[in-house]
């Protein structure tokens, strides 16, 4: 009898040996991710655990709780950010706790989810004490094995720092509710993933997760809010330490008051650049033996990789939106997609964000912010940083921006054996030319490969400007669309008010407004008036005439690259293949991610995934994906496939399904010009 029983107990602890193996097995892939939270070990956290918004001191970081979701659901993945992690992306989307993880609805083993503590100029104001409000920190996964070595150059710390993007409340979330909402976590997603494969140095991003969850929004600040579902964006990146991070040690400022929380607390300031330093610029540690030159040497870096990434904006005509210094990576990537937006029609004063009424973060402005902000950063890493060298470092800035951006932009224009002293002013000559005449930005760029080099006994030459000019006249804006671009945004009894202030009360114009923005109105007037006075076929005779002249010039340009060379064609086609590889055929505008927001708002997630594929491949034609995928044949909408239980939103003023399609490398259409990001 005893053996009998022993001999059960035993074939039952197998039986459940086994299961336990099984269960194992078929775990969650999130569940195999190996954690190593450096960051938490090596800056201080806040020992206070206590719910709600609070100034957190002498801390990096605060432990948190991440708020779940009802019904958390992917929208999409990105299968080759979360490549980086180690994971397969079919299998997390066919991973049933996949958006509970992902959401931070369950927590990861391994993960201690908490909150970065940093402070931040806004608008050029110190705003005190900011922080994650609505990001989460889960954790930094180790590097997999068999990583592509080029991203571990760029990621020398052996780890991805993960984060969730909308999970809830934070110490930091002022008077926010941490959540983010369909709209903003679709756009996020995806120019995160653009701006990867145009080849731009940015954090990623590798999922977005929607749920039945739902908070209230005033999209345009109208009183008309409405309710939107939680959504979740996941964000990966070598940190997610900013310029802020550092001035949590601000002493009070002399226009606002408000210091840093973290004021006097000097050793956390070195503890910071040592963590840094070792972790994401170990060359420069183990080069400069001496403490002070070390962290000249990272500052340097610093504005090196800053510059470089500005004159990369600028030459695929990004305009960021929201560059204070809590919003600039201390590794020079592309950090917090708000209100982004690629240029349509060339404009330097083009403005994406829809509440930066004074222009300060215009596309023109970017590189003189970014070195605005390098200034602050300077300042708040001294003395650990003395000033006066790093007033020389910050010297170095614009001429380096000068060069990277010319480096950019003869790929474009397929200047590759030479470089000629007038190259800066046939680009110059060229965006005047683009602004001139209406041009689309990303089109005209991509057309200039079709224009060929002269030859010698050449006898078509005329025909082929002919040709050419057409070509570039196809992305010129037409007399209505000219118009409505320089139409004033101020109210003309605004404007002479304020003119006639200038004059009389100068002190109080400058309170309320500054002589930029008043340039900039009656700069808009003026061409109105003028615009008013032609007609179409006299703009469309002007548009040819100036194009036809840079064209000119711009060829005799090229037919000095072929000078002493012996294979003319080998050079063409050289040239061809980089401004090709350089000039991107597709880039996020603001049309396209809107039609993927409206199709997922209605339930359909297809067109945020087809979206995501063509972005994958900005250079390339993709037969197949020239249309949105709600299109069907002979361009008429097809029934969306819906998420499940999911009823069409009706408040939405029009929906993606009910326009003409557009290609997606398309100049925008009419109604793009309505959509208002702020």
């Amino acid at each position: 009898m005893y053996v009998f029983v022993e001999r059960s107990l035993l074939l039952l602890t197998s039986s459940v040996g086994m299961e336990d193996m099984g269960l194992a097995m078929s775990r969650s892939p999130l569940e195999r991710l190996d954690f190593d939270n450096l960051a938490l070990r090596k800056l201080p956290m806040d020992p206070s655990e206590e719910p709600g918004v609070r100034q957190v001191k002498g801390a990096c970081f605060s432990r948190v709780k991440p708020q779940p979701v009802t019904k958390p659901r992917f929208v999409a993945v990105s299968h080759e950010a979360l490549a980086l992690l180690g994971l397969n992306g079919e299998e997390v989307m066919n991973d049933p706790l996949g958006p509970e993880y992902l959401s931070g609805s369950k927590v990861m083993p391994g993960s201690e989810p908490a909150a970065h503590c940093y402070c931040g100029h806004q608008f050029g104001q110190f705003a005190g004490q900011l922080g994650d409000g609505a990001a989460c920190y889960l954790g930094e996964v180790k590097v997999p094995p068999g990583q592509d070595p080029e991203l571990l150059r760029e990621n020398p710390s052996g780890r991805w720092e993960i984060q969730v993007k909308g999970a809830g409340l934070t110490p930091y979330s002022r008077q926010a509710d941490g959540r983010k909402v369909l709209r903003s976590s679709i756009r996020e997603f995806l120019c995160s993933e653009a701006m990867f494969f145009l080849g731009i140095p940015t954090t990623r991003a590798g999922s977005v997760v929607t749920s039945d969850s739902r908070v209230i929004r005033d999209v345009y600040y109208s009183g008309h809010p409405r309710h939107e579902k939680c959504s979740v964006v996941l964000r990966i990146a070598p940190t997610f330490i900013r310029f802020g991070s550092f001035e949590i040690f601000k002493r009070a400022d002399e226009f606002t008051g408000r210091q840093g929380p973290s004021y006097g607390r000097d050793e956390i300031r070195g503890q910071m650049m040592d963590y840094v330093i070792e972790m994401f610029y170990p060359e420069i540690q183990q080069n400069f033996p001496d403490r002070v030159e070390r962290n000249v040497a990272f500052f340097r870096e610093v504005m090196v990789r800053t510059a470089r990434l500005v004159a990369q904006w600028q030459c695929v005509g990004f305009c960021h939106g929201v560059l204070n210094t809590d919003n600039m990576s201390i590794l020079g990537v592309t950090l917090d997609y708000g209100p982004y937006g690629f240029m349509d029609r060339f404009d330097p004063d083009f403005i994406c964000n829809a509440s930066d009424n004074s222009g300060r973060y215009s596309y023109q402005a970017q590189p003189a912010i970014c070195r605005w902000n390098l200034v602050k950063l300077a300042e708040a890493l001294a003395p650990e940083l003395p000033p006066d060298r790093a007033e020389a470092v910050i010297d170095e800035y614009m001429d380096l921006y000068n060069g990277f951006y010319l480096e950019n932009m003869r790929k474009k224009l397929g200047l590759l054996k030479k470089e000629e002293p007038e190259d800066e002013m046939l680009i110059t000559e060229l965006l005047q030319t683009m602004h001139n005449t209406g041009a689309d930005f990303t089109n005209t760029f991509r057309s200039l490969s079709q224009i060929p080099c002269p030859v010698e006994g050449e006898t078509e030459g005329e025909d082929l400007i002919r040709q050419t000019t057409g070509l570039l006249l196809e992305q010129c804006a037409s007399l209505e669309e000219l118009k409505a671009a320089n139409k004033p945004t101020m109210d003309p009894r605004e404007l002479a008010m304020l003119l006639s202030l200038a004059q009389s009360n100068p002190t109080l114009f400058q309170m309320i407004s500054d002589r930029m923005t008043i340039a900039r109105q009656l700069d808009k007037l003026s061409k109105l008036k003028n615009l008013m006075e032609t007609g179409q076929e006299e703009l469309r005779s002007k548009q040819a005439e100036e194009w036809t002249s840079w064209i000119t010039r711009y060829r005799k340009r090229l037919g000095r690259e072929l000078e002493g060379q012996s294979d003319i064609q080998a050079v063409q086609d050289e040239r061809v293949k980089v401004m090709d590889s350089t000039n991107p055929r597709v880039v996020l505008r603001n049309y396209i991610a809107q039609n993927a927001i409206e199709a997922a708002e209605n339930g359909d997630f297809s067109e945020v995934q087809r979206v995501l594929k063509v972005l994958e491949k900005p250079f390339s034609a993709q037969p197949g994906l020239e249309l949105p995928a709600w299109v069907g044949k002979g361009g008429t909408p097809e029934e969306a496939e819906r998420d499940e239980g999911e009823e069409p939103q009706q408040e939405a003023a029009s929906t993606s399904t009910s326009r003409d399609p557009v290609p997606y490398d398309s100049k925008p259409p009419a109604w793009a010009h309505e959509i208002c990001v702020t």
